[in-house]
C-alpha cells in the first residue's frame, strides 16, 4: 500500500499558496520519510488540474493506497494535517506496511 502522499497543489502568485506551502514544508521535515510530500506548481503542471478537479489553490490531497482520503480546498493548519497522516501512518504500522 505504500506510504501516505500529501500533495500541495499551489501557484507562485498565490499569497496563501506560500502560506500554505511554509506549513507543508515545516510538516514534511516533522514526518520525514513517514510521508511522501509532492509539491506541484499548477503553472507547470495543467495536466493535473483536470486529473484532480482542481478549482482553487491552495488545494492539499491526501492520498493513501492510491485513493484520495482527504482534500483541503483552502489553508489548512499543520496539525489538521498532520493528524490525518499520522493516523494512515499509525494504520500502515499496525498492518505491518512500514
Amino acid at each position: 500500500m505504500g506510504k501516505p502522499v500529501l500533495i500541495d497543489f499551489f501557484s507562485a502568485w498565490c499569497e496563501p499558496c506560500r502560506e500554505q506551502t511554509a506549513i507543508v514544508e515545516a510538516l514534511a521535515e516533522r514526518l520525514g520519510d513517514r510521508v511522501e510530500v509532492r509539491m506541484i506548481d499548477v503553472a507547470e503542471r495543467r495536466d493535473l488540474i483536470s486529473a484532480y478537479r482542481l478549482v482553487t489553490v491552495p488545494t492539499i490531497v491526501i492520498e493513501a493506497g492510491g485513493k484520495v482520503v482527504g482534500r483541503f480546498e483552502k489553508v489548512t493548519d499543520a496539525e489538521t494535517l498532520e493528524s490525518i497522516l499520522l493516523s494512515l501512518i499509525d494504520d500502515h504500522a499496525e498492518r505491518g506496511i512500514v
